[in-house]
């Protein structure tokens, strides 16, 4: 039992033994790792950022207490303060990068070396840039849209990032992206309209829509230069431009000369407009340009310089008349570039006499704008301006060619040979020249003139406000006499009735025919102007009887009294004179008016009696009997002895005398007059009623 206790007491002590070993081994270890985490103890990479202030710090280094710190790199903006890595320098990341730092640690248990590296941070601090600050590019006219005029980079030191544009966008130029600086042909290039194009390009480091802080930019210029291109033909001096669908065209109206009949031209010839002349329609190239005549001169009597364009005579010409000639000009060089012309020489008589004016001096009178100039000795006649020339003696001297005119004036026309004033003066007295010249020859005369300028209406005249006041009053004072003319008809119409009458009497007499002959048996008359009267108390004539019958041979009923209530008292109640105002109110024709109603008989060709019995007798039933030419004369002649005993057979003739209406034919061929005369005057009991048509 001894042993076994021995052995397991040595057993125990070995298992101490060994854990104490272990725990020791365990202690040193742990002791030894504690003090190398203290000693020299840095991280590595560090980052920090340039554009740093002198002293800021990069990084802190753990030491053990007692321990130094020493950097062994020679030449870097780097210090140590205390445990601290430090900058000593402002440091730029577009110069360096990334530093290694070298140092080491001394203390009691040695020395240790470490690296440290520090990289640079890159900030936004440097401003883009171009290599030039002007740059020159060309391109030709010609060239298509979209093609690249040039490529105009800037540079960023701190990257690649670099965002352009235009200022102010060109309308002919544009870029390709906002970050491809490429210049592209915007639109079709014309030399003769833009010869130069000056472009500013702006390039910044921070997006344009939504920029970036900081951000920097910068510009540069780009001149480009517009190439002409031989694309036009020549043109012909003077010319007038036009651009038809982007292309320009110069239009030339020909030349003109003269020349005299059967004489020969010394020189070069005079032309109108002016001498023959082209240019190079593509001014930027200004090619040289030939000359040759192309139709026009059969007869070899002219010759044109190939190299000026100017005509001369090789022979005279011997045939009156216009010649024409075609020119062409085209290009030395590029011959398929040409234009043509025309040359027209006249053909004429030599002029051995200039226009002379008839008067060394006119004199006119003006009253207004537009009107002729009077001559100031007779008023009643223009004032003739007239020159003649002796070669045209065949005409009397007047020659088709001359053209008058007022020398500096272009208030004052001449037309045919009259002055008239085309412009608004003031009045007064105006001394001018009046000029002749042969259109043919360009010979001229000239003549004084004055003019004396009277009544001229001056300026600031009538405007469209007074002549709209002027319409308006017219208008009004037409509408106030338009009214009265109606209040005057109406109260003529009113107060006579007697225009209905008239009518109906004609209607009446046209029924009873022409002539003074027999009465048509069998025929009813109806004399209407006599139906109404108590409508019309107002009109004249309303003594006529209310109805009856009108009897030739053969008597007949027209209207039944009891139809037409008119009394023949009232009838006759208004009293009318032949001279009273009335009849001449109602006279509308031209033709002579005759009264219709007279007291006395007439013993006249055309004449009929028309006796109303009602006046005689009330109760007897009305009758108007037509009494015949020979039997009416026959009563006329007795009716102008004025005894008792004739009135007295008549009454047994005719129960009581009734009042005559005479119808007289020529009164009513000639026109209606109505004349009504007072009953009053009548005899005491006949009360005659005659009635003149």
């Amino acid at each position: 039992m001894d042993r076994d206790s021995d052995r397991e007491m040595d057993r125990t002590d070995r298992h101490l033994s060994v854990s104490r070993s272990f725990i020791w081994l365990l202690l040193v270890l742990l002791q030894t790792s504690n003090t190398t985490a203290q000693s020299c103890s840095v991280a590595s990479p560090v980052n920090f950022p340039e554009n740093n202030e002198i002293g800021q710090v990069v990084t802190t280094i753990s030491v053990l207490s007692g321990e130094e710190i020493i950097i062994t790199s020679e030449g870097l903006p780097f210090g140590i303060e205390g445990n601290n890595l430090i900058a000593t320098a402002v440091l730029d990341h577009e110069e360096t990068q990334n530093y290694a730092v070298n140092i080491r640690c001394n203390g009691e248990s040695g020395s240790i070396s470490k690296t440290i590296v520090v990289i640079l941070l890159n900030e936004n601090d440097n401003i883009p840039f171009f290599d030039q600050n002007l740059y020159q590019a060309s391109v030709n006219e010609m060239s298509p849209i979209d093609t690249s005029v040039g490529h105009f980079a800037a540079t960023d030191l701190d990257g690649p990032l670099i965002y352009y544009r235009l200022i102010p966008e060109s309308d002919a130029f544009k870029l390709r992206s906002q970050r491809t600086p490429d210049i592209l042909i915007n639109t079709r290039l014309d030399y003769d309209k833009v010869k130069e194009v000056r472009l500013i390009l702006e390039a910044q480091d921070t997006p344009l829509d939504i920029p970036e802080e900081p951000s920097f930019t910068s510009t540069t210029t780009i001149m480009i230069s517009i190439l002409d291109i031989d694309n036009r033909p020549p043109w012909f001096q003077p010319c007038t431009s036009h651009e038809t669908g982007g292309a320009v065209i110069c239009e030339n109206s020909g030349y003109t000369g003269n020349i005299n009949l059967n004489e020969q031209e010394t020189g070069v010839l005079s032309l109108k407009p002016g001498p023959l002349h082209a240019i190079d329609g593509d001014l930027g190239i200004k090619e040289e340009i030939t000359y040759s005549f192309l139709s026009g001169n059969n007869d070899g009597l002219f010759e044109i310089n190939p190299n000026t364009g100017n005509i001369t005579m090789l022979k005279p010409a011997d045939v009156l008349g216009p010649i024409a000639l075609t020119v062409l000009a085209a290009q030395r060089i590029n011959s398929h570039q040409f234009s043509t012309t025309t040359v027209t020489i006249t053909v004429q008589v030599k002029s051995f006499h200039v226009p002379k004016f008839q008067k060394p001096q006119y004199e006119g009178l003006i009253t207004s704008v537009g009107s002729m100039a009077m001559d100031p000795t007779n008023k009643d006649q223009p004032l003739q301006i007239l020159a003649t020339d002796e070669d045209y003696s065949g005409t009397g001297g007047l020659n088709p060619h001359i053209a008058y005119s007022v020398e500096g004036r272009s208030d004052f026309a001449i037309v045919g040979g009259y002055l008239f004033l085309t412009k608004e003066l003031s009045e007064g007295s105006l001394s001018l020249q009046v000029v002749a010249k042969d259109t043919s020859n360009d010979e001229m005369a000239k003549a004084a003139l004055r003019v004396e300028l009277k009544l001229v209406v001056p300026s600031g005249g009538f405007g469209v406000t007074d002549m709209a006041a002027l319409g308006a009053t017219l208008g009004v004072l037409l509408f106030v006499c338009l009214l009265v003319i109606g209040v005057l008809v109406y109260r003529m119409q009113k107060g006579n009735a007697a225009w209905k009458k008239i009518k109906e009497v004609s209607v009446f007499r046209s029924s009873l025919g022409q002539g003074s002959g027999d009465q048509k048996e069998g025929i009813q008359y109806t004399n209407e102007a006599f139906q109404k009267d108590n409508d019309d108390r107002s009109s004249t004539g309303s003594g006529g009887p209310e109805g009856g019958s009108i009897t030739g041979n053969t008597t007949r009923n027209i209207y039944p009294k009891e139809e037409i209530p008119n009394s023949s008292a009232q009838q006759r109640t208004p009293s009318y004179d032949n001279t009273s105002d009335t009849s001449s109110d109602r006279v509308d024709d031209e033709k002579e008016v005759k009264p219709i109603l007279t007291k006395e008989r007439r013993v006249e060709e055309g004449y009929k009696s028309v006796w109303f019995k009602e006046d005689i007798d009330p109760n007897a039933k009305e009758e108007v009997v037509i009494i015949p030419q020979n039997q009416s004369e026959e009563s006329e002649e007795e009716d102008e002895e004025p005894s008792s005993s004739h009135r007295k057979n008549e009454n047994d003739n005719f129960q009581q005398k009734s009042p005559k209406v005479n119808f007289a034919d020529t009164d009513l061929d000639s026109g209606l007059g109505v004349k009504f005369d007072d009953p009053a005057d009548d005899s005491e009991s006949d009360k005659e009623l005659n009635i003149d048509l």
